[in-house]
C-alpha cells in the first residue's frame, strides 16, 4: 500500500469505524440485477415503446445514471469485475467462462461486509469467471433471502432476474404482448419477420422482469425495511439480439443504473432523489462503492473508485471496456468511453464481427440476418456485421446512439481520436493487460501463478507486446517491415502478434520466417504462423501444423487451431475426421456449454459440409 493511501485510510478509519459500530445507522443494501438488457429497453431512459412501469416509477424517486457501463458486453467477465472491483484483463479473467485463479489478496467484496457484521445473500447466479470464494455469502441459492438474518442485522442482498436472459429468445412464445409490426428496430437489423418477433418477445421479457422487480420492492416495503435500505437496479450487461450482447457498442456496454437512497442516507450521494446524472460509472466501481456505503475501508488493490458514500472520489474521466474470447470465437477489442464519444480498438480486425457462435445462433433473428446477407439483400449498414472490422472505431454517442457512423477516418475528429487512442493505450499499459497473451499460453501460466502476479514479476513485457499488437492491427502497410522483424523476437507473445499482423497485412517477405515459426516451441505461435501462411498462398504445411494442433491435450490450443481453420473454407476438409473425434470424445456427463472446442469443431464441419 502506498504511504499516501495508508495515511488517508488511517485518517478515515475513526469515521468509518464509528459508522460500522452504529448498527442502527448502517444501511441495508439491495441489488436487483436484470440480465442482458441495455438502457434502450427501459421506459425511463426514453423508450416510449417499453413497458417498465415499476422501474420508471422507481426512477422518479431515485438517481438515474445516464452513463453507467458494464466493463464487458457479456455476463461472466462483467460479474468478475463486480465481485472483485478489478479489471479482468489485469487479472487474466477476461475470457468467457475462464477458471483462472486470482491472487489470494483479492477477496470477493461481500467478505468485507460479512466481517463487518452484514448478512450477505445471493439469489442465485454467480458466474464469477474465476475460482469461487464460497465464504463470500451467508446464503447463495435459489431461496437465499435477507429475511433469514438475525434480528436487527444489516444485510447486503442480491436478486438476479434472469427472465430477460438471452435464452428467452431461443423458442418463439405462443403469444406476444408487444406487436411485432410496431416494434422499433435499430438501423443495423433488417426487418425480417424473425427480427420483428424476437424484438417483440424481448420487450415482453423485459416487461416481466419489471414486474418481478416491482414485487421485490413490495416485499421490502411490507417488511418495513424500505426506509433503511439503499436499492440498486442495474443490468449485468447489454443485450440481447445480435450486435448487442458480446459486442463493443453502446448496445452491449451501456446499462441502466437507478439507485435509491432513503432520506436518512441521501447525504451519501452528490445527486438528489428524482434527478438524473451524467456521471460516468462502471462496474469496476461497484465494489468500492458498496464498501463506502457500508463504512468499510476500501482495499488499496481495487482498481475502481467509490461514487457514493464517505469515500467517494471525484468523477472518473473514462470508462474502459474489453472483449476477449466470447464462447468459442477468439477476438480481442478494447474500448474507452467518455460522456460524448466511444472509441474502440479492434486488435484482430481481420475477423468479422459475426463470427459463428453456437449459443447466439439459437435465436431465429441471427439466423435470418445471416441468410439475408448471403442472399445479398442487406444495405451497407446491415452488412457490416458480417465483414472484417476496422482497426479503430469512433462514435459520437449523442448524435449516433446506434453507433453506425464510424468517425475514425474523419479528419474533423482527429483530435478526439488521438485523445481516446492515447487513453486506451495508457490504460492497457498501466493495468498490465494480460489479455494480449494468447490463451494457449495464458492458461498454462495460470496453472502455476495468478496472472496478475505474473505480470508484476518482470516476466511480461506489456509495453512491447501491446506495441506489437497495435502494429499488427493497424492495417498500415508501412508497419509490415517491423512486423516481419518481430517474427524473430525472443518473446513468444511478440512473435504471436507479429504473425497475426502478417495475417492482416500479408507481406510477401514474411513467408520465410513464418515457415520457420511452424516449428516454434509455442503452439500458439505455430498456429498464428500457419494462419498467416495460408493467407500468403501456402496450404500443405500450415494445414499439417493445424491438424497436429487439434490433437493437443490443451483445449485452448485446439480452440485456437479450430478458429484458424475456419478461415480455410473447404481447404480444411482433411481435418474433418479429427474434428469429429473432438466431438465424440466429449464426456456426456458434463455440460457441453463449456466445451468450446466442441462447438468450434461442429462449426468447422458445417462449413466444410461434413
Amino acid at each position: 500500500m502506498k504511504i499516501e493511501t495508508l495515511l488517508s485510510t488511517l485518517l478515515l478509519l475513526p469515521v468509518l469505524w464509528s459508522n460500522a459500530q452504529a448498527t442502527a445507522d448502517r444501511p441495508n443494501i439491495l441489488w436487483i440485477v436484470s440480465e442482458d438488457n441495455n438502457t434502450s429497453l427501459i421506459g425511463c431512459y426514453g423508450n416510449a415503446f417499453a413497458t417498465t412501469p415499476n422501474i420508471d416509477r422507481f426512477a422518479k424517486e431515485s438517481i438515474l445514471y445516464k452513463n453507467a457501463f458494464s466493463t464487458a458486453p457479456v455476463c461472466a467477465p462483467s460479474r468478475n469485475t463486480l465481485i472483485t472491483g478489478m479489471y479482468p484483463p489485469s487479472l487474466g479473467t477476461e475470457h468467457m467462462r475462464s477458471t483462472n485463479p486470482i491472487p489470494s489478496f483479492v477477496r470477493f467484496f461481500p467478505k468485507y461486509l460479512r466481517e463487518a457484521g452484514y448478512y450477505t445473500t445471493n439469489n442465485a447466479k454467480k458466474d464469477y469467471n474465476t475460482v469461487d470464494q464460497t465464504d463470500a455469502w451467508d446464503e447463495s441459492s435459489n431461496t437465499a433471502t435477507y429475511q433469514n438474518r438475525k434480528p436487527g442485522q444489516p444485510f447486503f442482498a442480491v436478486f438476479n432476474l434472469n427472465v430477460s436472459h438471452e435464452s428467452a429468445l431461443h423458442q418463439p412464445a405462443a403469444t406476444l404482448h408487444h406487436d411485432p409490426e410496431k416494434v422499433p428496430l435499430p438501423p443495423y437489423h433488417p426487418a425480417t419477420p424473425e427480427f420483428k418477433r424476437d424484438w417483440a418477445q424481448y420487450y415482453d421479457k423485459v416487461e416481466e422482469m419489471d414486474r418481478q422487480f416491482g414485487k421485490l420492492l413490495t416485499e421490502l416495503r411490507e417488511a418495513g425495511l424500505a426506509d433503511n435500505t439503499i436499492v440498486f437496479y442495474y443490468a449485468d450487461n447489454g443485450g440481447v439480439l445480435g450486435r448487442s450482447k458480446r459486442f463493443m457498442y453502446e448496445s452491449g456496454l451501456h446499462v441502466p443504473l437507478v439507485i435509491h437512497l432513503p432520506k436518512k442516507y441521501a447525504h451519501l450521494a452528490r445527486a438528489q432523489a428524482g434527478s438524473q446524472t451524467d456521471q460516468l460509472v462502471t462496474f469496476v466501481d461497484f465494489a468500492p462503492t458498496l464498501l463506502s456505503l457500508a463504512g468499510i475501508p476500501i482495499p488499496d488493490y481495487m482498481q475502481g473508485q467509490a461514487f457514493l458514500g464517505l469515500q467517494q472520489k471525484p468523477e472518473r474521466q473514462y470508462a474502459y471496456g474489453f472483449r476477449g474470447r466470447m464462447d468459442e470465437a477468439i477476438d480481442l477489442s478494447r474500448s474507452v468511453r467518455d460522456k460524448k464519444y466511444r472509441y474502440t480498438r479492434n486488435y484482430l480486425p481481420h475477423k468479422p464481427y459475426g463470427q459463428h457462435l453456437e449459443y447466439l445462433w439459437k435465436a431465429p433473428s441471427i439466423r435470418s440476418w445471416e441468410a439475408e446477407y448471403k442472399a445479398g439483400r442487406l444495405n451497407e449498414i446491415q452488412s457490416r456485421f458480417w465483414q472484417p472490422k476496422p482497426a479503430e472505431e469512433l462514435y459520437d454517442v449523442d448524435a449516433d446512439p446506434d453507433n453506425i457512423h464510424n468517425l475514425a477516418t474523419d479528419p474533423r475528429y482527429a483530435n478526439e481520436l488521438a485523445r481516446l487512442r492515447k487513453a486506451n493505450d495508457q490504460w492497457l499499459r498501466e493495468s498490465k493487460d494480460v489479455g494480449f497473451i494468447p490463451e494457449a499460453i495464458l492458461s498454462r501460466i495460470a496453472n502455476q501463478t495468478p496472472l496478475y502476479d505474473f505480470a508484476r514479476q518482470g516476466k511480461y513485457n506489456a509495453d512491447r507486446v501491446i506495441e506489437t499488437a497495435t502494429l499488427a492491427s493497424s492495417r498500415n502497410p508501412a508497419d509490415a517491415k517491423e512486423l516481419v522483424n518481430r517474427l524473430n523476437d525472443p518473446d513468444p507473445v511478440v512473435r504471436y502478434w507479429a504473425s497475426m499482423g502478417c495475417t492482416v497485412l500479408k507481406p510477401a517477405k514474411a513467408k520465410k520466417p513464418l515457415l520457420t515459426l511452424l516449428q516454434d516451441p509455442e503452439a500458439a505461435v505455430q498456429i498464428a504462423a500457419a494462419e498467416a501462411l495460408y493467407g500468403l498462398g501456402q496450404k500443405e504445411q500450415p494445414l499439417a501444423v493445424l491438424k497436429n494442433a487439434l490433437t493437443s491435450p490443451s483445449r485452448p490450443v485446439r480452440l485456437q487451431a479450430l478458429n484458424a481453420l475456419q478461415t480455410f473454407g473447404k481447404d480444411a476438409a482433411p481435418v474433418a475426421t479429427i474434428a469429429r473425434e473432438i466431438i465424440a470424445k466429449t464426456p456426456t456427463t458434463n455440460p457441453v456449454n463449456d466445451f468450446y472446442d466442441v462447438r468450434a469443431a461442429q462449426t468447422l464441419l458445417d462449413a466444410i459440409g461434413n
